[in-house]
């Protein structure tokens, strides 16, 4: 640990090139990595006590009782653990190449195998165990490494054609939406733990190179666009006029008395303030009300309110901004003039395999549901424009054959209404699923349709939680924007 923190560059070339201290610190990192079992249960991996590489006080016995590999995962944990401190002491050259050698030696050649075999059992115990190596880096020389070697280093714009450039990163993507259940929770539990590292790169490979050109917007003058109603265009989705939702869905119409929204700015007669942000009330309004009421069940469940996204999302929004206030996001979008917006817009692999899983909300697993909803919330909470104004603003133009967030979520809303009218009592049942999951209720009989009555139940949480964070992001700018 002294030694590799020594400031001169001498010093750190000679330990670097001349001693074999990198080997010897990768060469133990691989062998403890191999002692672990074929297959662990990824909780056992997840829940393991934190390690400190100084402190590795145990007692065999009490180990191998509590659960089989414990030890062994100790031991590699307690090692990875001692690599990262050092290179995060190590002088700054020494360090890049300490972080290198653990990416080539270990990660590329021990790591890479497992994640990409084909055995179910051994995705899912090399993928609990990459979860929460990301959990434990801290060192920026290594967490930089690890994810090049997770995502690669490309930076332009994926298209159709590329996504398959990288096949690991292609791999993990897969796998968010893995005919395992089991492996598609993991994995997406691997991207919302990545997503939150404070590394700049993690975002802009996933999901900022394609938003760049903001080219997901109707590339038409003014005057060639057709007239608006209602604030939107005539052919974009428009929940007023659908059959299906009813008329109280204006975004004027509902809560508009409610106290949180008295520091709201006035009303003004367009759908956009004069700088292009859409007012945060209509905003809120529209995703509040997307779910119909007769698909609604937290009104009648006490302690199930909007208000407590409200709080969470200040909190985490004030987190995420501590993250990446080094980065160098623009508090503005890109002007359009500026913009390509005639390049074809691909949303790219990561948010269309979300995307999908979310279109497909009524029909997957609740826990799934659960996961995919936590890695779009979180994509939602970062302050770029760009993923700002793609994820939370319901009211852009989307070019034709684009989708956005909201947009996806209006056509579940379409599907849920056309079969809500095929189940009878469907709001009781509704209330009586939410209670037995609040633990409200003892599990009793069958529920039919089990599995769409909880995903109509995420749906509702989803939508208050975008409003809230909407509504957050807003106040901050508008306060930090104000003298």
């Amino acid at each position: 640990m002294l030694l590799v923190s020594l400031p001169e560059p001498a010093a750190a070339k000679c330990l670097t090139e001349n001693t074999g201290l990198c080997e010897l610190l990768t060469d133990r990192l691989v062998s403890f990595y191999k002692a672990l079992p074929q297959s662990m249960d990824p909780l056992d991996i997840e829940t393991v006590e934190s390690v400190n590489w100084g402190l590795d006080v145990y007692n065999l016995k009490e180990d191998a009782a509590i659960f089989t590999g414990k030890r062994p995962l100790i031991s590699f944990l307690s090692w990875l653990d001692y690599c990262d401190q050092l290179i995060k002491e190590a002088q700054k050259s020494a360090a890049a190449v300490m972080a290198r050698n653990v990416r080539e030696r270990f990660f590329v050649s021990v790591m890479e195998p497992q994640l990409m075999q084909t055995s179910e059992v051994g995705i899912l115990t090399s993928t609990a165990l990459l979860n929460r190596i990301i959990r434990q880096v801290t060192s920026e020389a290594l967490l930089q490494e690890m994810i090049y070697f997770l995502l690669g280093e490309e930076t332009e714009p994926e298209t159709a054609a590329t996504v398959a450039q990288n096949p690991l990163r292609h791999r993990l993507i897969e796998h968010c939406d893995h005919l395992s259940d089991e492996i598609s929770i993991m994995t997406l539990r691997l991207f919302e733990q990545l997503i939150q590292k404070p590394n700049q790169h993690v975002l802009h490979s996933l999901v900022l190179r394609g938003l760049g050109e903001r080219n997901y917007l109707e590339n038409k003058p003014q005057e060639e666009r057709e007239p608006l109603e209602n604030g939107l265009p005539h052919d974009a989705v428009d929940l007023e006029e659908d059959p299906l939702f009813g008329d109280d869905l204006s975004p004027d119409s509902r809560l508009s008395g409610s106290d949180w929204l008295t520091s709201s700015p006035p009303q003004s007669p367009d759908n956009s303030k004069s700088d292009g942000k859409t007012e945060v009330h209509k905003i809120v309004n529209s995703f509040l009300c997307l779910v119909p009421d007769e698909a609604k069940s937290s009104y009648q469940v006490e302690g199930t309110g909007y208000d407590t996204y409200l709080r969470d999302a200040h909190r985490q929004f004030r987190d995420y901004c501590g993250v990446c206030q080094r980065w160098d996001w623009r508090g503005n979008p890109k002007p359009l003039e500026k913009c390509n917006l005639d390049s074809p817009f691909f949303e790219g692999h990561f948010l269309k395999v979300l995307f999908d899983r979310m279109g497909r909300i009524l029909d997957q697993p609740y826990d799934v549901n659960l996961q995919v909803t936590a890695v779009l919330s979180k994509l939602s909470m970062f302050p770029h424009p760009h993923l700002h104004e793609y994820l939370l603003d319901p009211y852009i133009n989307l070019a034709p054959g684009c989708r956005s967030l909201f947009s996806v979520i209006v056509r579940v809303v379409g599907d849920l209404m056309l079969r809500i009218q095929r189940i009878p009592d469907f709001t009781p049942k509704l209330l009586l699923v939410r209670k037995r999951l609040l633990g409200l209720e003892p599990e009793g009989i069958n529920v039919d349709h089990m599995t769409l009555l909880e995903g109509v139940i995420v749906l509702e949480e989803f939508c208050k939680e975008l409003a809230a964070i909407a509504f957050v992001k807003y106040h901050a700018a508008s306060s930090s924007s104000s003298p």
